[in-house]
């Protein structure tokens, strides 16, 4: 069940349901925004919406995931609901998505977009190369 949040920007958004649509529409949007198409490694997606007019984002899946990027040996929890504001080379105001730390933001630079940081909740960021974010990692 989508929350408030989603049910707000969902007059206007594109909403695509089932697993492979789903995940290939979310694979599309992070290469046009020009961000690893590995970040949200998720099973069982249920739906999937963009708001392009509020960048808004969501993702609803069937149950929590839990994914290990093995090459930084770092393991991210997706719940069922994982929502952001997305823009050229920026997620932010993530929710739904915690490594110890509830993660907020991710971006990449412009002048360098093999790296990617990573910001949480508490303040702190951490930058990685983008291949550690590749599809199938």
């Amino acid at each position: 069940m989508a929350s408030q949040l989603v049910e707000s920007h969902r007059a206007g958004a594109e909403v695509l349901r089932e697993h492979d649509v789903c995940k290939k529409k979310t694979v599309e949007l992070l290469e046009d925004l020009g961000l690893p198409k590995g970040i949200f490694p998720m099973d069982d997606m249920e739906e999937v919406g963009y708001n392009h007019q509020s960048g808004f984002v969501w993702i609803l899946q069937k149950k929590k995931k839990e994914h290990t990027f093995k090459k930084i040996n770092q393991t991210v929890s997706y719940d069922t609901e994982v929502t952001a504001f997305v823009e050229k080379g920026k997620i932010k105001k993530v929710t739904g998505v915690k490594i110890e730390v509830s993660l907020v933001e991710v971006h990449v630079d412009e002048s360098s977009a093999d790296k990617v940081t990573i910001k949480t909740d508490t303040g702190l960021s951490d930058t990685h190369d983008a291949a550690v974010f590749a599809l199938g990692e």
